[in-house]
């Protein structure tokens, strides 16, 4: 199975434990989707998005479960995103786990290949 991920705030992700979902960021309610990541994508996400943003956490989501609820879209670069049209449930995240911010201030999402 593929995964996907999604940078969240330890906050987010507190509440979506509490709620037993994750309805999106700011930035995925007003998009309507919430936006993923694939493993080659994460470390660009986190370096472009969560730039000098700490107590973040990094989600480990297998893509195939989600169904046709997740389109793979273009994003203005032409490269595709997965994009959940719905809520993620927490049941469905694989892993959940601190993203550290490096020496230079961008979070470290680390080696995803495995």
């Amino acid at each position: 199975m593929s995964r996907i991920y999604k940078i969240v705030s330890a906050q987010e992700w507190t509440a979506a434990q509490a709620q037993g979902a994750f309805t999106g960021s700011a930035v995925d309610l007003a998009d309507g989707y919430i936006h993923f990541s694939a493993a080659d994508q994460a470390q660009e996400t986190a370096a472009k998005w969560f730039a000098g943003q700490a107590d973040l956490m990094l989600l480990t989501v297998e893509a195939e479960p989600l169904g046709e609820a997740l389109k793979w879209e273009p994003s203005r670069g032409g490269a595709l995103f997965p994009h959940l049209y719905r809520p993620l449930q927490v049941a469905e995240v694989a892993a959940a786990r601190p993203l550290p911010l490096g020496a230079d201030g961008t979070p470290a999402v680390g080696d995803l290949s495995a």
